[in-house]
């Protein structure tokens, strides 16, 4: 596929993940290897990546992203339909079976000011993004979840991760079901982007 392709149709994929098929761990290296070269703070590389493949260890993390899934979902409006929900559902019932999880972390904790934030979290999520295109070209999918986080230190305990060290999200990795994937319904560019000035 061509650069345009692959940034317009490479999707957060949960009910097309084959949770039968193993991922090769020389694929996820040659991944993390790219993703390695995305934009870094000051070059200081403060990012580190926890490969997850122990089935033990999955279902460790699997039980607590459930937990934390279900109580997201039975706290959101009961007027949403539920195929908006669906793979969300999925992937929450079947996360353990996904062969591989990557737990991207910062060194640090998060800081307080918007500034030093913005290079904190813009430190890890260009390589997050460099990783999750490189899996598209190999043919596998993932997803950046959140809910284990609501669990962070039963996480860090589960994953022998320091205390000063910050997880940043979970991606289940696994070969796609299929290989084509169609660009999202967006907004219109008219609608999101200004000129010179907000609403402009």
């Amino acid at each position: 596929m061509d650069n345009d392709e692959l940034l317009s149709t490479t999707r957060s994929v949960r009910l097309k993940l084959d949770l039968e098929r193993p991922v090769e761990p020389e694929v996820i290296n040659d991944c993390l290897r790219l993703a390695l070269q995305a934009p870094s703070p000051g070059n200081l590389q403060m990012w580190r990546w926890i490969v997850v493949r122990d089935a033990k260890t999955r279902a460790e993390l699997g039980r607590l992203f459930r937990e934390a899934g279900n109580e997201y979902l039975a706290s959101l409006p009961g007027d949403i339909p539920e195929h908006s929900l669906r793979s969300g559902r999925f992937l929450i019932d079947n996360i353990e079976r996904v062969p591989v999880f990557v737990i991207p972390c910062v060194l640090g904790r998060p800081p307080a000011t918007v500034f030093e934030s913005s290079a904190f979290w813009g430190g890890i999520y260009p390589a997050v993004w460099s990783l999750q295109l490189a899996l598209r070209t190999r043919g596998l999918g993932s997803t950046m979840t959140t809910y284990h986080l609501t669990r962070e230190a039963e996480a860090r305990e589960i994953l022998g991760i320091p205390e000063d060290v910050t997880q940043t999200c979970l991606l289940p990795i696994a070969y796609t079901t299929q290989t084509t994937f169609k660009p999202a319904q967006r907004r219109p560019l008219s609608e999101v982007a200004y000129t010179d000035r907000w609403g402009g």
